[in-house]
């Protein structure tokens, strides 16, 4: 059941600004606050479970202030607060990431140890650099959600809900080849 709540939660999150976009127009902002609230709840409920203690933070920050985002746009009956939401999504980020660098392991080396335990130390130096990238991507992604924020929601909708998801897995998909390349110098 856990499982079935976690994807149902991470699905609407991941759709979140095209449920804000067309889910407004189509069922109104109440409606849509509630739902929000409630995949908001769902994912703090389920990260609650992980073995990660970082992940827990990341999902109960950001949750809570998507929640307080939801309720305040409900309240005050404007749909602005909730384009908020990547821009603080990305800060957490930032600040997740960042942190992890001034710990003995990166967070992106802690999670490469799941399946390399060994990291040798040409990964440990490639992991750090990488999270540092990973920096100046939620840098740049949150700065530009930051802006849409000004702009129409159609724009603000697809570039949070289109444009970002490309940059982010462009990012993912380069570094997997860079990664296969470096290895293969090894």
């Amino acid at each position: 059941m856990r499982q079935v709540l976690t994807v149902v939660s991470a699905i609407v999150l991941f759709v979140y600004p095209f449920a804000v976009y067309f889910g407004i127009d189509q069922f109104g902002l109440n409606l849509v606050g509630v739902i929000l609230v409630v995949a908001l709840l769902l994912r703090m409920f389920t990260a609650s479970k992980t073995p990660f203690k970082e992940l827990k933070f990341l999902s109960f920050t950001t949750g809570i202030v998507g929640i307080l985002l939801a309720i305040s746009g409900v309240v005050f009956e404007q749909h602005g607060w909730l384009k908020f939401y990547p821009v603080l999504v990305n800060l957490c980020m930032l600040g997740l990431f960042s942190l992890s660098l001034t710990q003995p392991q990166s967070i992106i080396e802690r999670l490469a140890r799941l399946s390399d335990p060994d990291l040798p130390q040409s990964g440990i130096i490639y992991t750090r650099k990488l999270t540092a990238v990973w920096c100046g991507f939620f840098i740049l992604n949150a700065s530009v959600a930051l802006y849409t924020c000004f702009q129409p929601i159609e724009i603000w909708a697809f570039y949070n809900g289109f444009i970002s998801y490309i940059a982010a897995g462009s990012l993912f998909a380069g570094e997997w080849v860079m990664r296969q390349i470096l290895r293969k110098e090894d």
